[in-house]
């Protein structure tokens, strides 16, 4: 496996060639991009749960921002991306927060700080709550199975997109316009879902590994649903917590932020104006700052 050398210069680009790994972790091959300097303290990143998401799809752009301050890595989950796409023998959660632990001790990464964002919010969650030794600082996007929709009916305007995307594997191939439908109640400022984007996500999607590793995981929160309501369990999670939300998501909308900031004991909340589901993107300056400023203090 090829390590990130911090003096070779082509490697601050962070393109996702340069950065790609994989490692053999927990009986699972893992992918995931790697930047920063090897003796810095460590930054995950889990990315969210749409079709054609991966870690580098969700943080790609935020790499070499992070990697200027930590060893930073961008891990595709179990049935994501260019990981394995297994049966998940117990809720994906639990399944991809063990897989990303087994990761962790594979490259001798003894302690992190997580960014989660939507499902990847779930993982990292749920690493706190099973591997805590694991992690540092949590950081939550959006996070799925610890907000609670207080005044937004369920399921949600993303969530039925995502359903209807997924719904065409059954009666067809899903279409770009489906991809584009989706993909807008993500974003706040449409102008982000660019026919290029558009294209790329749709590709990612359609790969019929990416389609057998979507309906895994799915199938997952289907056997095992009570093992997902992580915010019964929020008041065990005594690490410094930042949740993080776009006032303007559709698919996880801000009042599912409320009981999470009352359970868990060491949380505070930040939340983006004009920003839908992807605050890494649409608040990008102001995403890094927060971030990096909470990590390093």
């Amino acid at each position: 496996m090829t390590t990130y050398d911090s003096s070779d210069q082509s490697a601050h680009k962070s393109t996702y060639e340069s950065t790609s790994r994989t490692a053999k972790a927990g009986g699972l091959t893992l992918h995931y991009n790697e930047a920063g300097p090897q003796d810095a303290p460590a930054v995950i990143m889990l990315h969210g749960g749409g079709p054609g998401a991966s870690g580098w799809s969700n943080f790609g752009r935020n790499l070499p921002v992070f990697a200027e301050h930590f060893r930073t890595l961008l891990i595709d989950q179990p049935c994501y991306g260019a990981s394995d796409k297994p049966e998940p023998d117990k809720d994906f959660f639990s399944f991809a927060a063990d897989a990303v632990a087994a990761l962790m001790d594979q490259l001798g990464l003894e302690q992190a700080h997580f960014i989660g964002n939507s499902l990847g919010g779930g993982t990292a969650t749920r690493l706190a709550l099973d591997h805590p030794d694991k992690v540092a600082k949590l950081l939550l996007m959006g996070p799925g199975g610890i907000s609670v929709n207080l005044f937004s009916p369920d399921p949600t305007e993303g969530i039925k997109k995502l359903f209807a995307f997924h719904a065409a594997n059954g009666s067809g191939e899903p279409t770009r316009e489906q991809m584009r439908d989706f993909l807008l109640t993500m974003a706040y400022d449409p102008a982000i879902v660019t026919d290029a984007f558009v294209e790329e996500r749709y590709a990612q999607a359609i790969d019929p590994q990416a389609r057998l590793g979507t309906a895994r995981m799915g199938a997952s929160f289907a056997k095992w649903p009570q093992d997902t309501m992580l915010w019964r369990e929020a008041y065990r999670i005594t690490h410094p917590t930042l949740i993080t939300w776009g006032r303007e998501d559709r698919t996880n909308p801000l009042d599912g932020a409320l009981v999470a900031l009352k359970t868990i004991p060491d949380a505070r909340l930040h939340v983006f104006p004009h920003c839908g589901h992807w605050a890494q993107t649409e608040r990008f300056d102001e995403f890094n700052r927060l971030a990096i400023d909470f990590f390093s203090h």
